[in-house]
């Protein structure tokens, strides 16, 4: 497996140009040049910067020339501050990781395909010079299963449309499940040598996203602590998110979360990311705010092990809010410990 060089230990700066209001207001004062500071202060080498095409696109297409100032800016921070970047479309024109969003039709739609490519066109076209330290990721979280064909046949063409302007830069692709580890082994084989295979990892989701409001089968009241058994996770999880495999079948009952759970499930991407010899990187994990922050730590502990064990570059969920912030006040106590394994 290849070693994605500087972008090792990061974190998203989710909830800035993505999965926000979209006013200016946002835009000029959730993130500043002062928080880029206070990521290379954590001794962090790379942020990931979700982007949503409403920042550079109205509903119609046309192009909003002001808002790339704000990615202009991003990569102008992170170059002074020493910090590589990943540029993550995390919506386009018809399609998102969540429904709530109402995007819909991109995966039936070659209009809306086009529209993608071409969003795609114009970020290599201005940024395929920065290849010394960004990296791009075509799409966030990839849903159905059903999707992966046709997904591998989009991403591909993409990646061909930005080559003709950034031959070099670094691409991550993700794959069904909304990035699922396990979707890995059926992504398109790589185009060429700068191809990383993207996942994520939130994985207890039941410890993860405990209370999470946003699952829909969820009790938002429902805690569990990180030492419970599987036994009583799986229990949770039947309860809470019947839609997700709880993932604990093949241990005893009365274990607990160690490092070996990690390895298990990440065996078959890394064993694959070897074969093809592509970088793999973990593009989001983290630990929800319903849990105590000193449990939350032990997570990180755990799941930083493995992924330095088996060379993995990750970036934490999140930086600030989103109901994952690192930076917050609640953890305030524990933030430095989990820098540590970020």
């Amino acid at each position: 497996m290849r070693e994605f060089t500087g972008f090792k230990h990061g974190v998203n700066l989710g909830g800035w140009l993505s999965q926000c209001d979209h006013t200016k207001e946002r835009y000029d004062t959730f993130v500043t040049e002062k928080d880029i500071e206070t990521v290379k202060s954590w001794g962090l080498d790379h942020v990931r910067v979700p982007v949503d095409y409403d920042l550079i696109e109205e509903k119609d297409g046309t192009v909003k020339e002001g808002g790339y100032i704000y990615i202009d800016n991003a990569i102008s921070w992170c170059r002074k501050n020493g910090l590589n970047m990943i540029l993550d479309l995390h919506r386009t024109f018809g399609y998102s990781f969540d429904e709530f969003h109402g995007e819909k039709g991109f995966f039936e739609s070659e209009e809306y395909q086009e529209r993608f490519y071409k969003l795609w066109d114009r970020f290599a076209q201005r940024y395929g010079k920065d290849s010394d330290m960004l990296a791009f990721e075509l799409l966030n979280e990839v849903t159905k299963k059903e999707y992966c064909d046709l997904w591998n046949e989009i991403s591909r063409k993409c990646i061909e449309r930005i080559r003709k302007y950034a031959p070099d830069i670094k691409i991550l692709v993700g794959g069904y499940y909304n990035n699922s580890v396990e979707a890995v082994k059926d992504l398109a084989m790589p185009y060429d040598e700068n191809i990383v295979y993207n996942f994520h990892c939130y994985e207890p989701l039941i410890f993860t996203h405990q209370g999470a409001p946003w699952i829909p089968t969820m009790d938002t009241s429902y805690r569990v602590s990180l030492k419970a058994d599987y036994k009583t996770m799986a229990e949770g999880s039947r309860k809470n998110i019947e839609q997700v495999s709880t993932g604990f079948a093949n241990y005893p009952e009365d274990s607990v979360l160690d490092d070996q759970y990690f390895e298990d499930i990440f065996a078959e991407a890394i064993s694959v990311a070897k074969e093809r010899g592509v970088d793999l990187y973990c593009g989001e994990y983290g630990v929800i705010d319903r849990a105590a922050p000193e449990e939350a730590l032990a997570w990180y502990k755990i799941i930083g092990n493995v992924f330095n064990k088996f060379d993995i570059g990750r970036a934490a969920w999140n930086y600030k809010e989103m109901d994952f912030g690192i930076s917050d006040d609640r953890m305030d106590g524990v933030r430095n410990e989990i820098i540590k394994y970020m």
